[in-house]
């Protein structure tokens, strides 16, 4: 009887233990977070930088090359801005492995590892970070977007679901980047070595050009990559037109590589020290 009357109590317990340790899981992730973002605060150029580049990249594709792009029902500029906040988001979650690089190398997640937190605190609080980040970027980029003469034709629904799929792209491809910090001690090297893919996936997309004006063996792997299903979804949603293809498979890519890309940098980071 006594083993029996015992077993809803030890169950609550369990439970309560279980919803403790979630919960400060949580609070050790929001921790990391606000460290990382006390650094960047304290490095402001890194953060001038970021926002910079994708500003060159609207000007000088709006006014420097812009005349020389059709694009059949819209104007050039309404075309253009998807494809930057996709190119902004992506080239943004460099810094991720850029700065769990500088982790490594300096070793304070060697350090973080002898501290009683949560394995799951250091890349999500890094990845939250970086998230924060993004959206101030992507939020700066909008202003510029309309000061350069970007409108959206679906109204303001249309742009704010697709900057949430630009925010949800970013996320995930900040874990991939994290994954690639942790296995390269050197930042000027993990920099090196995320570059080049993202321009890959970037500029063999349709974010700056109609995937009509390049040569057919270029659109079959610029049109079924996760950069170009993001472009198409945002201006489905931003321009107008059957949007539910494009934004399900924007999401299935956004959601498969999070997916991926978590449990790969979970087991990398679990590694480590061994």
């Amino acid at each position: 009887m006594s083993s029996i009357a015992m077993a809803p109590s030890e169950t609550q317990g369990r439970l309560m233990a279980g919803l403790s340790g979630i919960g400060a899981a949580f609070s050790d992730t929001a921790d990391v977070a606000g460290r990382n973002l006390l650094t960047l605060l304290r490095t402001p150029q890194a953060l001038v930088f970021a926002t910079i580049q994708p500003v060159i990249f609207v000007l000088l594709f709006r006014y420097a090359f812009g005349g020389a792009i059709r694009v059949p029902g819209t104007d050039y500029v309404n075309f253009l801005m998807p494809g930057i906040f996709a190119q902004t988001v992506a080239f943004g979650a460099i810094g991720t492995a850029v700065g769990l690089s500088a982790d490594v190398r300096t070793g304070i997640l060697v350090r973080f590892r002898t501290l009683p937190m949560a394995r799951i605190a250091v890349l999500g609080g890094r990845t939250l970070a970086d998230l924060a980040r993004n959206l101030l970027v992507v939020v700066v980029m909008t202003g510029v977007g309309f000061a350069a003469g970007f409108r959206t034709p679906n109204g303001a629904a249309g742009l704010l679901g697709a900057l949430g799929l630009v925010v949800f792209f970013g996320y995930a491809v900040s874990w991939g980047f994290a994954a690639l910090g942790l296995r390269v001690s050197d930042p000027e090297a993990a920099q090196a070595a995320a570059v080049p893919v993202v321009f890959l996936l970037v500029f063999t997309s349709a974010a700056f050009v109609p995937a009509t004006a390049m040569p057919g063996w270029l659109q079959a792997f610029g049109t079924h990559q996760p950069v170009n299903a993001l472009v198409s979804a945002e201006r489905a949603l931003v321009l107008g037109g059957p949007a539910s293809h494009d934004v399900l498979s924007c999401l299935a890519w956004s959601a498969g590589m999070l997916l991926v890309f978590a449990i790969l940098a979970a087991r990398t980071y679990g590694r480590m020290g061994r």
